[in-house]
Parts: C-alpha cells; sequence; structure tokens
C-alpha cells in the first residue's frame, strides 16, 4: 500500500489559463501604449518650446538688450526638454524605492507576527511542537 498519492493529471483547465494569458498581455500593450503616447506629449512639449524659444530669440534679436530674454527662454526650454528626456527614468527610480519600501514594511511586519507567535509559542507546547514540526520541515 502506498503512502502517497500522485496526481498525474492537469489541475488547470488549458482554456482558462489561455484566456489569464491572452488578458496579461492586452494589459501589458495597454500599458505599453499608454507609456509611449505619454513620452511622446512630452517630447511634442519640447519641441514646440524649443521653436518657440527660436522664433523668440529671431524676433527679440533686432532688440537692444534682447539678449538676455532669448537667454532665459532658452534656458527654460531646456529645463522643460529634460524633464521630458528624465521623466521615464525617475518615475522607473520612484516605482523601484516604493516597491522596495513596501518590502520592507511588509517584511517588519512578518517579523512582528513572527515574534507574536513565538511568544505565544513559548507558553504552549501544542503551538511549540507544530512550529517545531515545521521548521523541521523547512530544513530538510
Amino acid at each position: 500500500m502506498s503512502n502517497f498519492i500522485y496526481n498525474s493529471y492537469c489541475v488547470e483547465h488549458p482554456g482558462v489559463v489561455r484566456i489569464y494569458q491572452a488578458d496579461d498581455e492586452r494589459m501589458a500593450a495597454i500599458a505599453a501604449s499608454h507609456q509611449a503616447r505619454t513620452q511622446s506629449r512630452w517630447m511634442v512639449l519640447a519641441v514646440v518650446l524649443a521653436a518657440l524659444a527660436a522664433g523668440i530669440y529671431q524676433a527679440t534679436e533686432t532688440w537692444s538688450d534682447g539678449h538676455m530674454l532669448a537667454a532665459w527662454i532658452v534656458l527654460w526650454a531646456m529645463a522643460f526638454a529634460s524633464v521630458a528626456l528624465f521623466t521615464t527614468p525617475v518615475r522607473r527610480a520612484i516605482n523601484m524605492v516604493r516597491t522596495g519600501y513596501r518590502a520592507w514594511i511588509g517584511s517588519r511586519q512578518q517579523a512582528a507576527a513572527d515574534e507574536r507567535i513565538w511568544n505565544a509559542a513559548l507558553q504552549d507546547a501544542r503551538l511549540m511542537a507544530d512550529l517545531a514540526r515545521a521548521m523541521d520541515r523547512q530544513n530538510s
């Protein structure tokens, strides 16, 4: 007589798996198109500002002391262009920091829960036996 049962049949329906995969692919495509749309908007803004700066520079060339105004316009156009270029890496870094912080909070909560269970196990022999068996299974 055997001590275990080995199920060789599939526990997930292939059609359901395909539906979930198609849904994940669709959501990834939507996210990629949204990101591309957002990047293109920033780039269009940067190009428009650069063209505006060039046009204003040409208009102020005939003025006396127009160079300071043109320099400020070019400086602001460069600032907006740099914001447009560095938006994605900054957003990626912020998401990485946020994910790390959430993982740290989760690990701290898990450590506090483990501490509470251990303190309860010190008072209850049955709970301590369960923990010992679980630790033995984890080590082997």
